[in-house]
This record gives structure tokens, sequence and C-alpha cells, in this order.
């Protein structure tokens, strides 16, 4: 079967669903890499069952990545701007420094797995050389920077067999466990509705020394800074002159690299909703932006999914809020707060769940329902540790990490359609099988991005 005729998850009763999304011990992967300090790799001295990791992009949330890390051996670094990774380089100096990970990946035989800390647009990019490579892969949120990437990256995963997290560390807490586990067991009833959001802005576009000139691009063209390769920084995207607009940090708020915070924050807040009530792709999308342009994302925006019934379970309405916030529920008691950067409210027919941007802090309100509430059992495996140590359990014991791109492929396809709806700016109606916007053929652009020249992506399918 061509795998972009599949669905965007594998149709499942809604008790597989839960053990397939749980993570359940003995749910093992296609096949496990054997370590490279059990095969002897060249050059390789790491100790015991350590793992040999290599950060690509490691001068941000890169080096948050790999501080949860160092009980393992880090062996490599690769970052294109080696000034502005030069903190982690000194902190970590028996590692090896490259520039491009391409290099990287051919003379670091030794490699059991890479943590992907770049800009979005090089995620799919680096995750698929990886994974190809046989590594195991860690990539942060958005998995991608577009619906196809993350279809493709989905199928790459299961194909090889490598062992796949995404950096959402929401999934790893005891939180949206407990969501889950609340949900499942009827305390909240039927649930039909979800408002979702995040308050904040990227305003000003460009941040630091913003110009009102930035909702377009900036027209001055400083030099490169020293130690920034601008060439493997862009990437796929197509080119233009180096900004301190784009690079460092500023990138998010621009639609060439960047998914805005339908995929910063909406990875984050969706994924509780997504996983508690197995839902699969949506039917239709609709956007309503203020402030976008074809450059950079909007200042606020209310998207609209229609989810169809999964099973027994009935369709879904999930509204995202950002740069806003949804209605004040009625169930809140007066005086309390909504959470302040962002959260979900999922609406069931015997109670309304809150949660914070994790997922953290649930709570069925009004407080007088929690109290009284009977809450079940722990049925979900908790997390030892933090998210990336998930990660690197799953790889040593051959299993399929929690946020695994088979499920924050989907996971992300969802966060990016809303994307598409918001550069449409109005409604768009979903076929995933076919990964086709079927009633506005010009959004169909947004679906996949077209990479530079030396940067194209395989088609579904033909992967070697």
């Amino acid at each position: 079967m061509n795998p972009g005729s599949l669905p965007l998850t594998q149709r499942l009763s809604r008790r597989e669903f839960n053990r397939k999304t749980a993570g359940l011990a003995g749910a093992a992967a296609a096949f496990s890499i054997v370590p490279a300090h059990v095969r002897g790799g060249p050059g390789h001295t790491a100790p015991g069952d350590k793992l040999t990791i290599a950060g690509i992009g490691v001068g941000g949330m890169g080096f948050s990545n790999l501080r949860s890390l160092e009980s393992e051996a880090i062996v490599a670094l690769c970052d294109v701007d080696l000034e502005y990774a030069a903190e982690t380089i000194a902190h970590l100096p028996d590692a090896t420094v490259y520039t491009d990970y391409r290099e990287m990946l051919e003379n670091q035989e030794d490699l059991d797995g890479v943590v992907i800390a770049t800009p979005d647009h090089t995620h799919a990019v680096i995750s698929l050389a990886a994974m190809r490579a046989g590594k195991h892969v860690f990539c942060q949120k958005p998995l991608t920077h577009d619906v196809y990437e993350s279809r493709l990256l989905a199928q790459v995963a299961r194909e090889t067999g490598v062992v796949t997290q995404m950096g959402i560390q929401g999934h790893s807490s005891d939180g949206v466990r407990a969501i889950c586990e609340w949900i499942w067991a009827g305390l909240i009833g039927e649930v039909r509705e979800v408002d979702a959001w995040c308050s904040l802005s990227y305003y000003p576009w460009g941040h630091a020394g913003w110009s009102s000139e930035w909702s377009e691009r900036p027209s001055d063209t400083p030099a490169v800074p020293e130690g920034l390769d601008w060439d493997l920084w862009i990437g796929p995207a197509p080119m233009r002159p180096y900004h301190r607009a784009y690079h460092p940090l500023t990138w998010r708020c621009w639609w060439d690299f960047g998914s805005g915070m339908m995929g910063d924050r909406g990875a984050h807040t969706l994924d509780p909703v997504v996983w508690a009530l197995g839902l699969d792709a949506p039917t239709s999308i609709d956007a309503t932006s203020c402030g976008n342009t074809p450059e950079v994302h909007p200042l606020s925006a209310i998207v609209t999914y229609e989810f169809p019934a999964r099973g027994d379970l009935p369709p879904v309405t999930v509204r995202w809020y950002e740069g806003t916030r949804p209605p004040r529920p009625k169930e809140l008691e007066d005086g309390r707060r909504m959470p302040d950067e962002g959260g979900a409210l999922i609406k069931g027919s015997e109670g309304t769940l809150m949660c914070g941007v994790y997922g953290d802090s649930p709570r069925i309100i009004p407080e007088e329902k929690m109290r009284t509430a009977e809450l079940p059992e722990p049925s979900l495996p908790r997390v030892e540790g933090s998210h990336e140590m998930e990660w690197v359990r799953a790889c040593k014991r051959g299993e399929p990490a929690g946020a695994d791109f088979a499920y924050s492929g989907p996971l992300t396809e969802i966060c990016q359609l809303g994307n598409v709806a918001q550069r449409a700016d109005t409604r768009i109606l979903w076929d995933a099988a076919s990964l086709r916007v079927t009633n506005l053929p010009e959004a169909q652009q947004y679906v996949r991005y077209p990479a530079r020249e030396g940067w194209q992506l395989p088609e579904l399918g033909e992967v070697p």
C-alpha cells in the first residue's frame, strides 16, 4: 500500500488505542539498533551501557536537552553558529565539534542517537538523514515545518525501526497521564468540545531591535556574523540575506522558518487533548487571523477544528486561540484565574477539565466537583526522570518512546493544518488519505513547502 494513502493514524479500537499510546512494556519496535559501543564503533570509548549521542543545534534549547542527557556519552556537537553554541561547546569540551550535520553523520560512526534542536524548517531534513543512517532521533517540537514532512518522518521511522521521540516534555508528565485516565474513566462524561489557547504573541516581529517594516522583510543587509554559516542555516528555505531579525531566537515568527504559536505551544497544549480523546485527522479547519502577512505569523488567531466520530466516541470541536484566550468558563469560580500563558478546557457532558500549557495542574472545575470526584487508580506507567531520559531508556530496551514519531507525526500534522488554515485565513476541507485540501486549491501550497535546490525531500514511499 502506498504510505500516502494511509490514514493519519492506524484505525484502532478505543482499547487498542489506549494500549498503544500508553507505551506499556512489551510493545517492542520493529527492530532495535545495537548500541555503537557493543558494535565496537571506531574510536568509541563510552563505558558500560551508555548511549553515544550527538547534539545538532546546541546553542539554545539543544543545550537544555543535552544537560538532561549528561549521564550518557555526548561525543559530538553540531551547530551552524559556533559563536552562539560556544557555551555548550565549552561545557562539553571532549565532544567533537561540527558545523555540517551531514559531515558529522558520515564521520561519527560511533553514534547511537542524535538530539535535534534546530529551527523548525530544518527538522525534517536532519531527522530523515539521521534515521536513514540508523540513528535514534530525539527531535524538538514541532516535529516538522509542514504537514507533508510529518507524514514522511512517521513513515521513515516506521520503516527503519529506530527509536524516536518529539520534545514535548509534558507527554512524560504525571499531569497528562492523569488527564487521560480521568477522561477514559468517564469523570467528565462525553467530550464534544475543547477550548485550548496560548495568550502570548510574537509581536514585535523580530523582537529586539524591532522595526515596523519587519511585518515584511528587513531591507538592510548587515554582514553575516563570524562563525555563522548562513547558507547552512537557511537550509531548505528560500535564500534571503542574513539579518538579526531571523537568528538567533527570533525565527519562529517567520513563515519560512517557524511554525508560530500553533507549532510552538500548540504541540504542547493539544498533546493531552489528542491523546486522551484519541483524535485522528480533522475533516475541516477554519481560521480567522489578525495581523497575518505572507512573511510572518499572525498577531492573534482562532482556529476551529472539526474531528469526526471515532468508534463509540462522538465528534469533537476543538478551538485553538493564540494571542488571546477563550471565554471564561461558567464553571470557574469567581476570583479564580484561568492559566495565564495558556492551557485547555476539555468540556464533557458531566464536567469540565482545566489544565495548563503542558497538561500541568489538571483540575475538574468547579473545585467542589474536583473534591468529590472518585479518581481512578493510575493505569498508565509513570515516567521516571526527564522526557529525554525516557527516550534513552526506550533506545536501550528497543521499545517505542512515549512521543515517538508514530504519535507525534500525526499530532504535528494537526498543528500544521492549523497553520494552513491561518495562511488561507478561511475554512478548508481536509482529505487526510491524499494529503489534499479539497475545497481551496490555492491552500495546497502550504501543505508542502517547496525546498531549495539540493534540499528536496523524497516522495512518500520512495525513501531508500
